[in-house]
């Protein structure tokens, strides 16, 4: 029984924006703890992320456990003697950056910290392992609701509001500040101050949704973020909404310097953001963030058989571009195809129709590749899914934000049925959910709310059935900032061994935990 310790310079880390260390065994890895608490052979490559036990077993008997939480363990099946501990590999901690005057997306690497309060450490031991509850009720699953308010409105802020007070579940429910909108119908902090009150009275917490509904120009629009005020003393959560210019994931491509970037945030007090990805989207047996395995091709195309066929090939493709590809190119050409088709759908306009024949044959070389290719690249995990990133740290300039990753959440009726919600108990798995809570049926199929503003039948039996889970303590449903304020005290408990070889919590005992062997 014995320790192996990192000693990392923190000079030399300050430099790096990601770095592996490579760990050899001399006996084999014969078994890996999972994102779900459970010990998985090595018949496939393992990841753990930094919300999942970092344990794995020998075959020499002994077990070896990390001191930390921090980074990523990777493990390749053909190479059962080798475990990778990664620390900001590609799409870990992924951010989106617009650029150009096209607003061309990007995906980049955030800037780390790794300026680490303790040594990197191995604990081995022939005693077994302690893991920690990713949850303050140990070992549940975990339900938390972001939602963006393009839709909203007086009415149906109201009738959300009473909806999710009937069920008891709470939200973290995106706002516009001001008024200003195409439809003259949406909600704002302007106009419905009161209502927007009566969220945060009854446990809600309320997140910018950008400022405005609609984009005004440049310098309006800057000068709009620049000088608002806070409206409550505590509104942390800034999502991005459509291409405002002032958004975490444009402000760069409209000459806005970082230093001043950075320094209003801290006026305004905001303090987490989201990068403006999605794992996926939630469907059958696709809920759980923690596991990478959901994400892929062939998870989407098994639950589109009851669909039409024209749903079926829609949905299908934009999994392809979105998630399985996600190249920026070939989605700006997707974007521009649907641009066209509404162009001359409602407008009647055939001049882009060159455009139009341009980006389907660039699109349609990316889609025969998939097509010839399904067997082998079917169950191939999507990128901004691998790594399952939740939390994460990002330098903007000199100080540190938390940065989000959600799953897109729209239809009620597939996401929360029953069977996936008991899958996510099984897993003590966790989503954070990009909603619409307020959009109707005319949009998307599986709303919460039909077109008359009645609740959909399914979706709220569905609401139902997830509120008794939560009041039973199978499901705990935070805010986003409750999550993320359990996530710190779970990234910094630390991990010890005595003389014996009993692995111990040293800095946190009233974190959840137990012992496995």
């Amino acid at each position: 029984m014995r320790n192996c310790k990192f000693i990392l310079d923190n000079h030399t880390t300050e430099n790096l924006n990601s770095f592996d260390i490579i760990i050899e065994f001399e006996s084999p890895i014969i078994s890996f703890r999972n994102h779900d608490y459970t010990w998985v052979a090595i018949s496939q490559d393992r990841i753990a992320n930094d919300f999942s036990p970092k344990a794995i077993r020998l075959q020499n008997g002994m077990y070896v456990q990390a001191n930390c939480n921090w980074g990523i363990w990777e493990l390749n099946a053909k190479n059962t003697k080798q475990l990778l501990w990664r620390f900001n590999p590609d799409f870990a901690a992924p951010i989106t950056q617009y650029s150009n005057e096209n607003n061309i997306k990007k995906i980049v690497s955030a800037t780390p910290d790794f300026n680490f309060s303790d040594n990197l450490e191995l604990l081995i031991s022939d005693k077994g392992i302690v893991e920690i509850s990713r949850s303050p009720i140990p070992f549940s699953a975990i339900a938390c609701f972001t939602d963006h308010c393009d839709f909203d409105t007086a009415e149906n802020l109201k009738i959300q509001r009473e909806f999710f007070k009937e069920k008891n579940i709470k939200i973290t429910k995106g706002f516009f500040l001001n008024h200003f909108s195409k439809r003259e119908e949406n909600a704002s902090f302007e106009r419905d101050e009161q209502e927007l009150e009566k969220w945060i009275a009854d446990g809600h917490e309320l997140a910018y949704h950008s400022l405005t509904q609609s984009i005004r120009n440049q310098s309006e629009a800057i000068t709009e973020f620049t000088d608002f005020k806070p409206p409550f003393s505590n509104v942390p959560v800034w999502i991005d909404h459509g291409f405002q210019p002032y958004n975490f994931s444009l402000f760069q491509n409209n000459g806005i310097p970082k230093e001043k970037y950075e320094a209003l945030l801290e006026e305004k007090n905001i303090s987490i953001l989201w990068n403006y990805i999605d794992s996926g989207t939630s469907t059958n047996e696709v809920i759980n963030q923690l596991d990478y395995s959901q994400f892929n091709l062939i998870s989407y195309y098994n639950f589109l058989s009851e669909f039409s066929f024209s749903k079926r090939i829609a949905s299908i493709v934009k999994a392809i571009i979105f998630h399985y590809d996600n190249n920026e190119n070939r989605i700006r050409n997707y974007i521009e195809v649907v641009s066209c088709l509404k162009s001359i759908s409602n407008k009647k306009d055939i001049s882009g129709i060159v455009k139009l024949i341009k980006n389907l044959l660039l699109l349609s070389l990316l889609l025969l590749r998939v097509v010839l290719k399904w067997n082998s690249v079917k169950k191939a995990t999507f990128k901004a899914a691998k790594y399952s990133p939740v939390f994460f740290k990002h330098k903007i300039k000199n100080k540190n934000f938390t940065i989000f990753q959600t799953i897109e959440m729209v239809d009620f009726n597939l996401a929360l049925a029953p069977k996936n919600i008991d899958n996510l108990i099984d897993a003590s798995g966790l989503f954070i959910a990009h909603t619409y809570f307020s959009v109707n049926s005319k949009k998307y199929s599986g709303s919460l709310f039909n077109s008359d503003a009645k609740s959909n039948l399914i979706a709220a039996s569905n609401f139902s059935y997830l509120s008794q889970k939560i009041h039973n303590d199978s499901i705990w449903n935070p805010t986003l900032s409750q999550l993320l304020a359990y996530y710190n005290s779970f990234q910094n408990t630390l991990f010890d061994m005595d003389a014996n070889g009993i692995i111990f919590i040293n800095n946190n005992n009233n974190i959840p935990s137990r012992s496995a062997i």
